[in-house]
């Protein structure tokens, strides 16, 4: 008996750290998003795939908080930030990458908090499930 809890408790530990390892934090987040230029390679809403609208833009995510995506339509100016989200009401992730961006254009559906999936150094993906009805939109960032 004495040896089954030892190896329930080991095993327990592992997976702990092994959790804790792959765990996303919002400085690295910061520090991979503010190096060189990114693009949208999904975006979808409720399982739509609406990527068209965003193809050839180039965002750059400054330190200050500015977010600039430049394509051939001109140039859309926004915000952003990461917050720890401890409350996780709708998702696993503690981390949330927050956009804002103009309500004047297709550039007003990235303006929200969107929960941090998984980041490396040349992903990061990203989802928001609506508290409203449940309905969920991804948006997945690809370094160029």
């Amino acid at each position: 008996m004495f040896k089954k809890k030892r190896f329930i408790f080991v095993l327990a530990s592992i997976l702990l750290v092994l959790g804790a390892c792959n765990k996303v934090k919002t400085k690295d987040v910061d520090k991979t998003i503010t190096e060189g230029k990114w693009r949208v390679s999904h975006f979808s809403e409720d399982g739509v795939d609406e990527t068209y609208h965003f193809s050839g833009y180039e965002f750059t995510f400054s330190d200050n908080g500015n977010v600039q995506a430049v394509g051939q339509s001109g140039t859309i100016n926004g915000t952003w930030s990461t917050t720890e989200d401890s409350s996780n009401d709708d998702s696993s992730s503690d981390v949330d990458l927050i956009l804002n961006f103009p309500a004047t254009n297709d550039f007003d559906e990235l303006s929200d908090d969107w929960d941090v999936l998984s980041q490396s150094k040349d992903k990061i993906e990203l989802q928001d499930i609506s508290g409203g009805d449940g309905s969920i939109d991804k948006l997945t960032f690809e370094r160029i």
